[in-house]
């Protein structure tokens, strides 16, 4: 359906000081603070898990050596979409606008509205992260019950906590004790926050005071001194809950 003078009835008559509403300031690539960006001229891409050994026994004098077997363990596969919008305008609308270039005008607020998608779509990843299952494994992207070759794996808190100085220090020692597939120790640290607006300030408290946060002690932040989060935070302001995100 095209854009027809009975939209634009204002816009025919004379006397109209201004036209608003399509120019705003956006909150522009915030998905790039949480996922690498990929080219592919293919449907879909597939990435698959792969499963290491185990810790190696003790072999006995004149025995023979144990064998481990390694295998890959799943599949996750990324689907393309693809993403279109559009517009017309009658011809009569066009020419008979007293005010406005129409096709430029209404150009902007289509590109505004796809780049609004694509962080929408991004950001949808940790807002479903708790409850619809996307992941490789069959399990939400964030889920206490991980399936691995040696039983199981969590990455979200055992209980769940809002974010506070217990909490954000919690999340960080579950992440120094994951393990791999086989269930070997990695050297995993939590690299960056990613938060929505409405933790911005009691993220700002956490991560740059030198202190403990909201306490009369004199006791140093423990975070901030140890640089236990290097690249800091990131605002996220297409998240919709209040969660916090480790990366």
């Amino acid at each position: 359906m095209a854009i027809s003078r009975g939209q634009l009835v204002k816009e025919l008559e004379p006397g109209l000081n201004a036209l608003f509403g399509l120019e705003y300031n956006n909150y522009a690539n915030e998905h790039a603070e949480i996922f690498d960006t990929e080219n592919s001229d293919r449907a879909f891409e597939e990435e698959v898990m792969l499963s290491g050994f185990a810790n190696a026994p003790i072999k006995a004098e004149g025995t023979s050596v144990s064998f481990d077997n390694a295998q890959e363990t799943f599949t996750a596969r990324y689907t393309h979409e693809t993403l279109a919008l559009a517009f017309a305008i009658t011809e009569e609308a066009i020419e008979d606008n007293l005010y406005d270039r129409l096709a430029s005008r209404y150009t902007k607020a289509l590109a505004r509205s796809m780049a609004n998608t694509k962080q929408v779509k991004a950001a949808n990843v940790l807002n479903n992260a708790f409850g619809t299952a996307n992941g490789g494994d069959g399990k939400a992207l964030c889920a206490d019950d991980h399936p691995i070759v040696a039983g199981t794996d969590r990455n979200e808190l055992s209980t769940a906590a809002d974010l506070n100085e217990t909490s954000l220090e919690q999340s960080l020692i579950d992440i120094a004790a994951m393990t791999d597939e086989r269930g070997l120790k990695i050297a995993a640290q939590g690299t960056k926050l990613i938060i929505p607006s409405a933790l911005q300030f009691t993220a700002e408290r956490l991560m740059k005071s030198a202190g403990r946060v909201g306490t009369a002690d004199n006791d140093i932040n423990a975070v901030v001194s140890k640089g236990m989060i290097p690249q800091g935070y990131a605002v996220n302001h297409y998240l919709t809950d209040t969660d916090a995100f480790f990366i």
